[in-house]
């Protein structure tokens, strides 16, 4: 498999391969951190986190096509608007979902994921209605085009170093709110002992709806980015959510340096394997070595201990 190429093509190939791992890494993270604070903590399986992130990748071409059309001048800062209103438009949405529907079917995780899987294809549909069936994409601003040249075979492109200094930014910022922030101790109560937190005066029901639209948000956020490096399509969501389930159930559904460094780890064995082998094959390899993990170790690489 190795044979074929001299030393300098493979440390070329492994660093072009690493850097589009770590573009997929932003991806599954910007996804996961949101579905991990909703597994985490209410244990319900959201199949329509997906759909949540198409959702946050339109509202970023809408805007973008409101800037080209109505602001011009002011383009090049389309992105930053777009995220913000992706973020509370799919968390309005998510705390909806979660009042109209979640709240009724705790302690019942088929019936979530069931109603969840028929959300998601309801909101496919309505993409598709509104949208079309057809791919669509945004026109990058000028300062996001082109690429970095590292060495004479290696070249990065900056809408990607864009994409995980952005990653970086969100991530940090989650795990400053879960840590300091009122509604970051309050969702760790609950984690930890929902009775017990009940007890003293939490609103654990006010808690999972705030938790349940932040998690939707970030996958806002993350449709955003997702614009960045691909097209969104109706179906574009159900690409990644089960990678994105497995990487939170391999980090630890309640740790966020558990779902990071999965995300890490799967990124980049899939990454890497995809150059040498098939996608299909890729894919296998890595979730055969996940499942052989988690028999040894089922709370997956990090774990919170929770009273139970």
């Amino acid at each position: 498999m190795f044979a074929e190429y001299s030393a300098a093509e493979l440390t070329s190939i492994f660093a072009m391969q690493g850097f589009a791992g770590l573009i997929l890494f932003s991806v599954f993270v910007l996804m996961a951190l949101g579905l991990a604070i909703i597994f985490g903590q209410m244990g319900v399986i959201n199949m329509a986190h997906g759909e949540f992130m198409i959702l946050g990748a339109y509202v970023t071409y809408l805007t973008s096509n409101v800037f080209a059309n109505y602001l011009p001048g002011i383009y090049e800062a389309y992105f930053f608007v777009a995220m913000i209103i992706a973020f509370f438009v799919t968390g309005a949405l998510g705390a909806f979902v979660e009042w109209a529907m979640i709240r009724h079917l705790y302690k019942r995780p088929l019936d979530t994921l069931l109603a969840t899987w028929g959300l998601s294809l309801i909101m496919q549909q309505l993409y598709r209605t509104i949208f079309g069936a057809r791919e669509v994409g945004v026109v990058l601003p000028d300062w996001l085009m082109g690429s970095y040249q590292v060495t004479d075979m290696i070249e990065v492109p900056i809408n990607g170093i864009f994409v995980m200094i952005l990653t970086i930014v969100i991530s940090t910022g989650v795990w400053l709110m879960m840590q300091k922030s009122r509604l970051g101790k309050q969702t760790r109560a609950v984690v930890q002992n929902r009775p017990m937190a009940a007890a003293v005066g939490i609103d654990t029901g006010r808690v999972d709806r705030l938790t349940f639209a932040l998690g939707c948000g970030i996958a806002g956020i993350a449709g955003s980015a997702f614009t960045m490096v691909g097209s969104t399509g109706p179906t574009s969501g159900q690409l990644y959510i089960v990678d994105t389930f497995l990487v939170v159930v391999f980090g630890g559904a309640t740790s966020l340096l558990g779902t990071i460094a999965s995300a890490f780890t799967i990124s980049q064995a899939q990454s890497t394997m995809e150059f040498f082998l098939s996608g299909s094959m890729a894919k296998v390899l890595t979730l055969l070595t996940v499942v052989i993990i988690l028999m040894l170790r089922p709370e997956g690489l990090f774990s919170l201990k929770i009273r139970r």
